[in-house]
């Protein structure tokens, strides 16, 4: 089974790469791998700002698993990967919200046109099967009395990133009805785990503490999310490829909604620091009040559930960022660009 992760350098990209690599290790004269699937992976990322070997920095040796600096908007080079490929795993995107109502170019040209090169390529190569991640943030704004999103919401996106995620979906969803590719696609929650780079909401705060530094927060810290822990996704995500059915989406929440004030007061709690860290600041543009997903589809045709609560999730993210300050603090003090622009060039860097 040989996969192409895209954008497996990211933050949900290189946990599912290491979750994959985990329960199906390389076979060899001292482990059979109990009869399972024998995964090769090829990593094809930019290496964007958000996107860092050091992610993966402990597989590299790994004899599964292959990295390709390069981009999902080249087709010569998708070409050249797609024979060799039995099934794509797409998480390449930008997501930042904030960045992308400062400029949505990036959004535009790596979501939409970076997908449909993906989806020409896989259909002219064969009919790969090809699994779409995406976001529950292409269904809009919840009120908090209104029901949660599932998979037959309809897409209401607010921001210039969820609309090129949405554009991406409809794309993915035409291939299989057009041209007969077996695709899936699944919509999560919000993420959070080890490895999520330090400008988005819970890293961030984590970080700032510990630098001593205020935590903003957007408007009154009202807005609420649900939160889902990143290998809980990535469980999620495996039995989808093995069991879905063909052209169906799967909605994939946490069970966890909080109030970004809730998830600040806790972390401060939790770090033994004070609420008069918190800082408001003007909130950002257009910002959704609520997200929240309902994932009895997936809990009933393929038995997922998430398995870390939230309080366990945040405590060990917050361990894991306690123990490795090198790898936030490069990214923070930009470090990290500067390595790898010498590594693989000034490209995506």
């Amino acid at each position: 089974m040989k996969l192409l992760i895209t954008g497996g350098a990211g933050f949900i990209g290189s946990n599912f790469i290491r979750y994959i690599l985990k329960k199906y290790p390389a076979r060899n004269a001292s482990h059979s791998n109990a009869g399972g699937p024998d995964y090769h992976i090829i990593n094809l990322d930019l290496l964007t700002y958000a996107g860092n070997p050091e992610n993966l920095k402990d597989i590299e040796s790994n004899p599964n698993y292959k990295f390709v600096h390069g981009d999902i908007c080249d087709r010569k080079l998708v070409d050249s990967l797609m024979p060799e490929i039995d099934l794509i795993v797409h998480f390449a995107a930008e997501s930042h919200v904030d960045r992308s109502i400062l400029n949505s170019t990036d959004f535009i040209r790596t979501n939409i046109i970076g997908t449909h090169t993906l989806l020409e390529s896989a259909k002219n190569n064969g009919l790969k099967r090809f699994h779409h991640i995406s976001t529950d943030e292409v269904f809009g704004s919840l009120e908090l009395n209104w029901p949660s999103f599932n998979e037959k919401t309809p897409y209401d996106p607010r921001s210039p990133y969820s609309a090129s995620k949405a554009a991406s979906d409809h794309l993915v969803r035409t291939y299989f009805h057009t041209f007969g590719l077996p695709i899936t696609i699944s919509n999560c929650s919000n993420n959070y785990g080890p490895y999520q780079f330090p400008e988005k909401f819970i890293p961030l705060i984590i970080t700032n503490l510990l630098e001593n530094k205020k935590i903003p927060l957007y408007g009154d810290g009202l807005n609420v999310r649900d939160w889902l822990y990143v290998e809980d996704h990535c469980a999620a995500i495996d039995l989808i490829i093995h069991n879905g059915r063909i052209g169906e989406t799967y909605c994939i929440g946490g069970r966890s909604e909080k109030t970004n004030l809730e998830i600040a007061q806790k972390i401060l709690k939790l770090m033994d620091r004070k609420n008069d860290q918190i800082e408001y600041v003007a909130d950002r543009p257009g910002h959704d009040k609520r997200y929240s997903i309902d994932f009895s589809k997936i809990q009933e045709k393929l038995e997922w559930q998430p398995q870390t609560s939230f309080a366990d999730g945040l405590q060990k993210t917050i361990e894991w960022y306690k123990n490795n300050p090198s790898w936030w603090k490069n990214i923070k003090s930009g470090e990290y660009q500067k390595y790898y622009a010498k590594q693989y060039g000034k490209n995506g860097l």
